[in-house]
């Protein structure tokens, strides 16, 4: 007896709330214009740009050519977690220690970027003394175009 309870108990704690959140379908959302396959598709579509940038003298290679091609590299993996952070946006964590008396003993910033960037493409890339920047740049009309060939938005 007491186990049949406990199974009854069991299968309305797990069903109850999934039956509650499958009936709701209010929408709140206003003047959309929705296609055949689901996708929101915006009144206007803005270009991202994104900067990174990486020092050739830093980089560990046995030439300045190997140096150069290696900031080069960096200098596009910089510009694009900056793109990642506009589109994805970023985490932010950051902590402070006080001692007894109230006074800072640490203080710690971190920020963390996850996420998918499809459909960007190479502006530039050049030196500029020391440093070598990539110039990146992503059309969001070449993003809802990607996903409403999937049909994935």
């Amino acid at each position: 007896m007491r186990l049949r309870r406990l199974i009854t108990t069991f299968a309305v704690a797990m069903l109850l709330p999934m039956a509650l959140c499958s009936c709701s379908s209010v929408s709140f959302v206003k003047n959309l214009t929705m296609t055949d396959d689901g996708v929101h598709k915006p009144s206007e579509y803005p270009v991202l740009r994104a900067t990174g940038y990486a020092s050739i003298s830093r980089q560990l290679g046995a030439t300045d050519a190997i140096k150069q091609i290696k900031a080069m590299r960096a200098s596009k993996i910089e510009a694009y977690r900056e793109l990642s952070e506009q589109v994805n946006g970023i985490y932010i964590r950051a902590t402070d220690t006080l001692n007894s008396s109230n006074i800072e003993t640490s203080n710690s910033v971190k920020s963390e970027v996850d996420g998918f960037v499809h459909g960007a493409r190479v502006i530039r890339q050049y030196a500029v003394g020391d440093t070598y920047a990539t110039e990146l740049e992503l059309d969001t009309r070449v993003i809802y175009d990607l996903y409403q060939m999937r049909g994935a938005m």
